[in-house]
């Protein structure tokens, strides 16, 4: 099995232009991001080794807010999650995957947890 490091960013929320039903559409609605991203790490980290050897992990969280253009209204969150993927990719080369769990916080009544799960890998 080859080594590999796995950054997260689990359960932040924020507000993304999405939806297809009439009441969606032209407000913002809560979603709850939950973004993985694997890198092949160095063959060791010691105490003074630099965040280059690494990534710093608050690209994810820019990833599902700043870096989602603002405006844009997207009908699936399954669009809203390639667009992170995209990002995550562009941003580094040495991430190899990505994967984006999104939950639509307006609609669950019951506390569930409604959304998607998407897993790209570095093409």
């Amino acid at each position: 099995m080859a080594d590999a490091l796995t950054l997260e960013v689990a359960h932040f929320e924020h507000d993304v232009l999405t939806g297809i039903y009439s009441e969606e559409t032209g407000r913002p609605q809560p979603l709850r991001f939950t973004i993985t991203a694997s890198l092949k790490p160095p063959p060791r980290y010691d105490p003074e080794t630099p965040l280059e050897a690494s990534k710093n992990y608050m690209d994810l969280k820019f990833a599902a807010s700043e870096a989602l253009p603002q405006g844009v209204h997207f009908k699936l969150i399954e669009a809203v999650a390639d667009h992170i993927c995209d990002t995550l990719f562009v941003q580094d080369q040495r991430v190899l995957a990505v994967t984006v769990k999104i939950v639509k916080l307006a609609i669950a009544e019951n506390g569930e947890e409604i959304g998607i799960t998407l897993h790209r890998e570095r093409r």
